[in-house]
């Protein structure tokens, strides 16, 4: 099976006319789609499969004024139909390639404790989870 992984920017906007099911959590928006390829440090990956998006990986390089500029992994997202192929240990690879590129010298991803796949990945690629305790603030 070809799959194009992509590094989409502010001009391919047209990648996501169609996405396969279940690769983001909502249907995409236009507007804040627009916004997120358009804004600094804000970094997305497409999987491409026939001309749709199969898969996503979206991150955030993150500079702090005492520590190391990070990469944030915000969301990891493949169609189920092509789970458990290796698509997203690719785009995780490609991610963290980018983000070294823009000065980022570690990476960190977080998911639910009962996503035992997603959580696989992560220690096959990063190691041991971290303990980690996190808040959700409605402005």
């Amino acid at each position: 099976m070809e799959i194009e992984i992509r590094r989409a920017g502010a001009a391919d906007e047209a990648l996501f006319a169609q996405v396969a099911a279940d690769v983001f959590d909502e249907p995409v928006d236009a507007a804040r789609l627009a916004a997120y390829l358009a804004a600094p440090g804000h970094l997305m990956l497409v999987a491409l499969h026939g001309g749709q998006v199969v898969a996503q990986v979206a991150a955030v390089v993150h500079r702090h004024p005492d520590k190391k500029t990070e990469l944030y992994i915000d969301e990891v997202g493949v169609t189920p139909a092509l789970q458990r192929r290796g698509i997203a240990r690719r785009m995780l690879d490609e991610m963290f390639d980018w983000g070294r590129e823009l000065g980022c010298e570690e990476a960190w991803v977080g998911t639910e404790p009962d996503n035992l796949p997603a959580r696989a990945l992560y220690e096959r690629r990063c190691g041991p989870a971290e303990s980690f305790v996190m808040y959700v603030c409605e402005l």
